[in-house]
């Protein structure tokens, strides 16, 4: 059984269910309200949004999203009113020499490079609907466009090492800027113990969307984790339903090899680009047998963070997850030793 309830109010900045800058854009544009994308492409200093932060701005001027933390969205905004207008991308930059970003406020030392495309002029509904589509259905997708012609696609298994690192930019021709559209990343644990109830909220406040897994009524309840998505089904009818992917970190927290081990063999199967589960090294050691006789080689039982964690010195539930989203985020980034 699936029980899931209202989930608690977090920063736009982090939520991964909030609806993504593409999302808004369509709805505004399908719903006769126009929409303009304004997405960050480079940066120097101290700008105060990564590359790829995006700000949509309706014909109405309502905007969602960030390009700026608030310094140069007016500025924006006005920009964004103009290329709904005429139906032009155009390339703006704000910086301490521009008397325009000084008077909106941006920071010192700080330089942006913003991206402005209308749906339905220089990036065509098609194009948008694409991306749209390949959010909806996990796909890791990037969004090429040519700065100077305005010129975009959506391009599916391209820039293999910007997708694994996260990270949009221009390209060396200076003229080619890729913005990575990466699934929410999400967070699978199996286990509705203590450590998940300290894991869970730390998760969803580094960006994380969460579900927990558990087929102890008991143990998965609403009123022990709150807003959290919560699948009272073994586990491995329910890594089924979900289906995990190289944007999943699955943890699993039971220790209990009948509840642990069905996830664990799905999420070997699949591309998790984590996978960490509880336990000494004794019963790392075992759990590794167990998948060697389940047929699994040795290259991919390495992929097992156990005892899971980075090794710095956790006592107590909050402890553990920290160094489990610690070890899960060295990971993700290409830090992990």
């Amino acid at each position: 059984m699936t029980q899931t309830s209202d989930s608690p109010p977090v920063s736009a900045d982090v939520s991964p269910l909030a609806a993504s800058a593409a999302q808004t854009a369509l709805a505004w544009h399908r719903a006769g309200r126009g929409a303009a994308l304004a997405t960050v492409v480079q940066t120097w200093g101290s700008a105060p949004r990564r590359v790829g932060a995006q700000l949509v701005v309706s014909g109405d001027g309502e905007i969602e999203g960030s390009v700026s933390g608030g310094c140069v969205e007016g500025a924006v905004v006005l920009e964004a009113q103009e290329a709904l207008a005429d139906g032009k991308h155009r390339v703006l930059e704000y910086g301490v020499s521009d008397g325009d970003a000084f008077a909106v406020g941006l920071a010192c030392g700080g330089t942006i490079r913003i991206l402005v495309e209308p749906v339905g002029g220089s990036m065509p509904v098609a194009l948008l609907a694409d991306l749209v589509a390949a959010q909806t259905a996990r796909d890791q997708v990037a969004y090429e466009v040519n700065l100077t012609t305005g010129i975009g696609a959506v391009l599916r298994d391209a820039y293999p090492e910007r997708m694994r690192l996260d990270r949009s930019g221009v390209e060396d021709d200076g003229e080619t800027f890729v913005a990575v559209h990466n699934p929410p990343l999400r967070l699978v644990v199996v286990g509705a113990v203590h450590i998940a109830q300290a894991l869970v909220p730390m998760a969803m406040l580094a960006g994380y969307d969460p579900v927990v897994i558990d087929p102890r009524a008991a143990f998965a309840t609403p009123a022990r984790f709150p807003g959290v998505t919560l699948l009272e089904d073994w586990p491995d009818e329910a890594v089924a339903k979900l289906g995990l992917d190289a944007r999943t970190a699955l943890v699993l927290l039971t220790h209990d090899p009948k509840l642990d081990d069905p996830a664990l063999v799905a999420g070997l199967q699949q591309r998790c680009f984590y996978i960490g589960a509880l336990g000494s090294k004794r019963t790392q050691a075992s759990r590794a047998e167990r998948m060697q006789a389940a047929g699994f080689a040795a290259q991919d039982i390495t992929r097992i963070h156990g005892p899971v964690g980075l090794d710095i010195g956790a006592a107590g539930p909050a402890e553990i997850a920290v160094s489990i989203l610690a070890e899960m985020t060295a990971v993700l980034r290409g830090r992990a030793k």
